[in-house]
């Protein structure tokens, strides 16, 4: 029968419900969801008792239910998580990982952004000066390893390095987010610095990945460059033209301080983050820069930003970040460090990175 048609009847017909059917995912994903989040919340407890952040709990149970402990029983791994079902599991939870990058923003101050933009530029150039620095070494032992095989394609080593620089560049935006909005940091004048510097480091980063893949595409090594400037561009109409807007209907919203946000500003700014989600997306840069950056824009006037995060922020955290993050241990397989010489790249890969933070 036709996939839509397939688990009519469900149980009481003799089919199993939770098999996974492409044209019906909405069955299995639901007990994915609930098997992560119960999962990850029972994990948090004991993490908790050593002041571990609940998105530790989050990456760690992805790995127990990946390949790396539980995905490893066939069984399991087949009926709970199978292969064809991560790609829906992947875009509601990178969807909700949007919308909490904008909460992110509603928090932040714009005012204490701009004092700071002097010292922000300053430590995210420092920083990714110092991680380029750092990756030499390791682009070069891990070049002499590409070399020698057969099974991946030849290009110089000066794009391989950036490529390596850029990976170890990246700052985890959504993790730092995390921790500094559960440890109440993100409001002060330091967690404002680091996700300040975070944001402005990982949208360059982002920009240097286009540069590396039009180089390995021998395409125009001008793309990064229109990339970044668009993307500043961008920024500037979201400033200047888009906050205006919600400025003019926030002074026309007279139910604000009583009701809150009326359905249709909620409309409105739900909108507007998807498509600007969407616009640094296609760009090039990740779409939760997107998001972000309508949440920076987003006036404070009369409690609205405030009023708006609580309207989202309860389903972001509970439903759609605890996917996020445990998705990406579910996408992680330790068990192919399955050599002395492997771990030992891993531990110098992280040996190299940690100074060049610390320092930063």
């Amino acid at each position: 029968m036709a996939g839509g048609h397939q688990t009519e009847g469900g149980f009481f017909n003799g089919v199993n419900p939770i098999a996974f059917n492409s044209a019906n995912p909405i069955i299995l994903f639901i007990l994915q969801a609930v098997i992560i989040i119960l999962f990850t919340r029972l994990l948090q407890v004991p993490l908790s008792l050593i002041r571990q952040p609940r998105v530790i709990a989050e990456i760690i149970g992805g790995i127990l239910l990946g390949p790396s402990v539980l995905s490893r029983i066939p069984a399991f791994k087949d009926t709970v998580f199978p292969t064809d079902s991560l790609p829906f599991l992947n875009l509601v939870a990178n969807l909700g990982l949007v919308f909490f990058l904008f909460l992110v923003g509603l928090e932040l101050d714009p005012r204490l952004m701009l004092r700071n933009a002097r010292r922000t530029f300053s430590i995210s150039v420092c920083g990714m000066a110092l991680d380029f620095l750092f990756a030499v070494g390791v682009a070069y032992a891990l070049y002499s390893i590409r070399s020698t095989a057969d099974d991946v394609p030849e290009f110089s080593f000066g794009v391989f390095y950036l490529f390596i620089g850029v990976a170890m560049s990246i700052t985890a935006f959504p993790v730092l987010a995390r921790i500094l909005t559960e440890l109440k940091l993100l409001k002060t004048p330091v967690g404002i610095l680091a996700i300040s510097a975070a944001a402005v480091d990982d949208a360059t980063v982002w920009c240097l990945l286009a540069l590396v893949i039009s180089i390995v595409n021998a395409s125009s090594g001008l793309n990064a460059l229109w990339i970044f400037l668009v993307g500043l561009a961008y920024v500037g109409f979201v400033i200047t033209v888009v906050r205006r807007g919600f400025v003019w209907l926030i002074a026309r919203e007279r139910r604000l301080a009583d009701q809150g946000p009326s359905q249709f500003i909620v409309l409105v700014t739900f909108i507007t983050v998807l498509i600007s989600a969407w616009f640094t997306g296609a760009l090039g840069i990740h779409p939760i820069f997107g998001g972000f950056v309508i949440g920076v824009i987003i006036p404070h006037t009369g409690g609205f930003a405030v009023k708006l995060a609580e309207k989202f922020e309860d389903y972001v955290t509970i439903l759609f970040l605890p996917l996020y993050f445990a998705l990406s241990g579910l996408k992680t397989e330790i068990g192919l460090l399955n050599d002395a010489r492997s771990w030992g790249f891993v531990l110098w890969s992280l040996s190299r990175a940690l100074p060049a933070r610390s320092l930063a």
